[in-house]
């Protein structure tokens, strides 16, 4: 049994150890978190820059990964309290983006400003309860290689993006988007895509 398996068996302790953590009703930790534990839980590859004025509210219990050359800019907010977040090499996160794990993505990536990345849901289905009472549930949003993320684009939970993909500034993408094409709108929608045949991006007809 790991740690976390042993912790999560015992709700008082795992209360007890996210108490100490973080406040109550609050999702920042404690900033004796961020002077002593996040040295160690950190994890950055080679020449690897995170902005002094990004909020980075990282636990040690998921991991958190930032690739070789990759930057993350400042006023993002990185929530790993959730799931983990891995960023690939050569990657750059936008000025005032937000991610909340489980969040991968991969090498080559742009973000541009304000880019939303959320694999979090809050529950509401039992309407004799506040939606702030039901707790979260998650599901992994995947970004691709060399894919591009336009300004105040939102990437909502389980959606996973394909290789060499464009999302267009705006964009609200709800569902997975196939390699080598363009989506925009909201709901996002396919508007182009890159055909090997002809070595040609082809503009998709409505």
């Amino acid at each position: 049994m790991t740690l976390k398996e042993y912790i999560t068996r015992y709700p008082r302790l795992k209360a007890f150890l996210l108490y100490l953590l973080m406040p109550k009703g609050q999702a920042r930790p404690r900033k004796l978190i961020k002077w002593l534990i996040h040295p160690f839980i950190l994890q950055r590859g080679k020449n690897a820059t995170i902005q002094p004025m990004t909020r980075m509210d990282v636990m040690p219990f998921n991991r958190f990964y930032l690739g070789n050359q990759s930057t993350i800019e400042d006023f993002c907010t990185v929530n790993n309290g959730v799931g983990k977040i891995y960023i690939g090499d050569d990657t750059r996160i936008g000025l005032g983006s937000v991610l909340i794990g489980p969040v991968y993505v991969g090498n080559h990536v742009r973000l541009a400003q304000n880019v939303v990345i959320s694999a979090l849901n809050h529950n509401y289905q039992d309407i004799e309860l506040p939606i702030s009472k039901q707790g979260v549930n998650t599901s992994e949003v995947y970004v691709g290689d060399e894919t591009w993320i336009g300004a105040n684009a939102v990437i909502l939970p389980g959606v996973f993006i394909g290789k060499h993909c464009v999302i267009a500034a705006g964009s609200v993408v709800t569902k997975n988007v196939p390699s080598y094409s363009v989506v925009a709108g909201n709901p996002a929608r396919v508007v182009k895509e890159f055909h090997h045949e002809s070595n040609k991006w082809i503009r998709k007809i409505a």
